[in-house]
């Protein structure tokens, strides 16, 4: 079963932002896909299970940024 959660990443200004927010996210295990609309700050994520806020809320931080 495919999950799909949004989330909102606040400190993005460019495309290498979004490229390092995509990258940790990836790396969540059952994360399949990662899309970033850098404007928003909106964040989807479809994975193979729930995704757990204090997941998604570490590898953000790791990334340099914040989750709203």
């Amino acid at each position: 079963m495919r999950e799909v959660s949004t989330w909102t990443v606040t400190g993005m200004t460019c495309g290498h932002c979004v490229a390092s927010v995509t990258e940790e996210i990836s790396e969540i295990p059952g994360v399949e896909s990662v899309e970033v609309v850098l404007d928003s700050g909106q964040v989807t994520v479809e994975s193979t299970r729930p995704l757990d806020r204090a997941d998604v809320e570490g590898a953000v931080t790791e990334a340099g940024y914040a989750l709203a």
